[in-house]
C-alpha cells in the first residue's frame, strides 16, 4: 500500500506588482506550514520525496512542512504542478518511482482539491483551503486512477 499526501500550499500575500509565482507566505501561512509538517508527524508519515510546483509559496510551503516533519525528504520541483489540471497530476504521480511508498505532492487550488475529489469520489463540501492536506491510501504509482484512494486523514490549519 501507497501514502499519497496532497498538500495545497499555506496562505500566502498578495503584493501589487509581483509575478504570482513570486508571492510569499504571511506569517500566518508560515506557522501552518509549519504545523502540517507537525501534524503530519504526529500520523506516523514520512515522505520519501516532495513533488512541488516551482512558486515561491508551494516552495516555502513544503520547506516549512518537511520541517516540521523533521524529514530530509528531497523535493523535486515539477513546472508542470502550477495551474495544473487533476489528469496532469495525476500523470505526475504515475511516474513516481515504485520504490516511494509515501509521497508528498504540494501544489494549488483547483487542481490539489480536485485530484483528491477524484481519487477518492467524494464529495467536500468544505473546501480545500490554504494549508490543507489529504492523506490517501493507494495501490502502485502507475495504476492510480478516479476512485483508487481511499482517504485515511484530512486536515486543515482550523483544526486543532
Amino acid at each position: 500500500m501507497n501514502t499519497l499526501i496532497v498538500l495545497r500550499h499555506a496562505k500566502a500575500a498578495h503584493v501589487p506588482g509581483l509575478a504570482d509565482r513570486e508571492r510569499p507566505l504571511t506569517d500566518r501561512g508560515e506557522r501552518d506550514a509549519e504545523r502540517a509538517g507537525e501534524t503530519l508527524r504526529q500520523l506516523g508519515l514520512a515522505p520519501e520525496l516532495v513533488l512541488c510546483s516551482p512558486s515561491a509559496r508551494t516552495r516555502r510551503t513544503a520547506e516549512l512542512a518537511l520541517d516540521g516533519l523533521a524529514s530530509e525528504a528531497p523535493i523535486h520541483v515539477e513546472s508542470e504542478i502550477y495551474e495544473a489540471y487533476p489528469d496532469e497530476l495525476l500523470e505526475l504521480i504515475g511516474r513516481t518511482d515504485g520504490e516511494v511508498s509515501t509521497l508528498l505532492l504540494v501544489g494549488h487550488n483547483p487542481g490539489v482539491h480536485e485530484l483528491v475529489l477524484n481519487l477518492t469520489l467524494s464529495r467536500d463540501e468544505d473546501g480545500f483551503p490554504p494549508g490543507a492536506f489529504a492523506v490517501l491510501e493507494t495501490g502502485p504509482w502507475a495504476e492510480v486512477g478516479p476512485g483508487d484512494c481511499r482517504m485515511v486523514s484530512r486536515w486543515t490549519p482550523k483544526d486543532r
